[in-house]
């Protein structure tokens, strides 16, 4: 049996991001636990609202539509966004952000870490506590025998056939761009050992990861860690914060199923033509459309009645009233277009997103197109064979009806309780007192 524990989980970026962690925060408050949320300032009143214990922890970015349009563009750059994210904006607070987590963590039985929150596995380490490392997306692990496919270096999809030991090889070149000097001073202050690139192998604690996504997704490889486990997608279904718009429900009421577009949480601030490309596809299938635009800064005018823009919706409630998804392939995106059980089109932008898109496509449920080629004739080419080749909509349909059997936020919380257990049943022997004979 497993008492109430406080559980500390760190995380940072999108909402695609963000709540993976709040589902299996749910979960463990469900169980009895104490789960409290580390993260950027920035999402501070969404964990409130959600009814959980919030610790800030530096770096605090500020929210999207206050950022500088500038600095948007350079993280969403696909060739370079990956070190300019890392260099410039997380790698520099690594010092802050380990003292931000040392403070949080006093009382707490177990950390749980987010792929790029790199104070935590140096907090672990310090502190010898128990430790749960997670991954969203199969990229992470980097592996020569599923390739990631990165947002640049387009030929890469080709490098597997070089097989894994020359992958492998490769691999071992690309990581070192992925190092940092700073980070590594500081863990030399720190007297911890080198465990490698805090982006691939450094990120993962020996004892446990948890891979929030489904094995219809991404299969275990000979290459992972060996404590990796698969859970299934972690769903959260506590969008307090961020209600259905009434005028969306009588949109979807009046008519057949739209076509969504969005870019997530992220890419939607370098939207560019992408919504006015969007829309003249749907004219040119005579579809319905619904537009998820971010803000007013992507706000589009004069939209035919058969057609609406709002800023946000609940993916939830959305996509199983779609008949098609239209996105850039973030894995949280991905995996609700992939649950939803609609075929989708994606867009990759920068980061896992190409990876992502082809382990879509390898289920048979979507199509890719390159940023660079989304045009409205070519955008309705493509969504027309997904709309009305049957082998799209029946295979959507089939991958939507498993991955709502899974419980991937459940799974983790069980794998969670085990270490805790494990920790348990070792430290047990210590606790108990010790027998003594009676008598004299």
């Amino acid at each position: 049996m497993i008492k109430r524990k406080r559980i500390l989980i760190t995380t940072f970026g999108s909402y695609g991001d963000m709540h993976p962690y709040m589902a299996i925060a749910a979960e463990l408050r469900a169980r009895g636990h104490q789960p409290v949320i580390a993260s950027s300032e920035l999402y501070r009143e969404k964990i409130r609202i959600a009814g959980f214990e919030f610790v800030p922890m530096r770096p605090h970015i500020a929210p999207p539509q206050e950022q500088d349009a500038d600095m948007m563009v350079k993280v969403m750059n696909a060739r370079s966004g990956s070190g300019y994210l890392l260099n410039e904006m997380l790698f520099p607070f690594v010092r802050e952000g380990y003292e931000d987590l040392l403070a949080a963590v006093d009382g707490a039985d177990l950390l749980l870490t987010h792929p790029i929150s790199f104070a935590g596995p140096l907090v672990a380490q310090t502190t010898g506590m128990p430790w749960v490392s997670s991954v969203l997306a199969p990229a992470s692990f980097m592996s020569a025998y599923d390739p990631p496919m990165p947002p640049f270096w387009p030929w890469m999809r080709h490098v597997g056939l070089f097989g894994p030991r020359a992958t492998a090889a490769f691999f071992k070149q690309v990581k070192k761009v992925y190092n940092n000097d700073s980070y590594h001073q500081f863990r030399k202050e720190l007297g911890l050992p080198d465990r490698g690139s805090p982006v691939f192998e450094g990120q993962h604690s020996p004892g446990m990861i948890v891979a929030l996504f489904s094995k219809l997704f991404a299969q275990p490889q000979p290459d992972w860690p060996q404590q990796a486990r698969v859970t299934g997608f972690a769903f959260y279904g506590g969008d307090h914060e961020q209600e259905m718009p009434a005028a969306l429900t009588s949109f979807l009421d009046d008519g057949a199923a739209p076509i969504v577009f969005t870019l997530g949480t992220s890419a939607v601030w370098v939207a560019q033509d992408f919504f006015r490309e969007s829309i003249a596809a749907a004219k040119l299938l005579g579809r319905r459309a619904v537009l998820l635009i971010g803000d007013e800064r992507n706000r589009v005018e004069n939209l035919p009645p058969e057609m609406i823009a709002v800023n946000y919706a609940p993916f939830a409630e959305l996509l199983p009233r779609a008949c098609a998804l239209v996105h850039h392939g973030g894995v949280g995106t991905t995996s609700e277009g992939l649950r939803a059980g609609i075929p989708s089109l994606i867009v990759p932008f920068a980061f896992d997103q190409p990876d992502n898109a082809a382990h879509a496509a390898r289920l048979g449920v979507s199509r890719t197109l390159p940023r660079t080629k989304y045009r409205a004739a070519r955008v309705a080419r493509e969504l027309d064979i997904l709309l009305t080749k049957a082998d799209y909509k029946n295979r959507a349909q089939e991958t939507g009806r498993s991955l709502r059997a899974e419980n991937g936020a459940a799974a983790a919380c069980d794998l969670i309780e085990e270490v805790l257990r494990e920790e348990q049943d070792v430290l047990l022997p210590t606790l108990e007192e010790p027998a003594y004979a009676s008598g004299d």
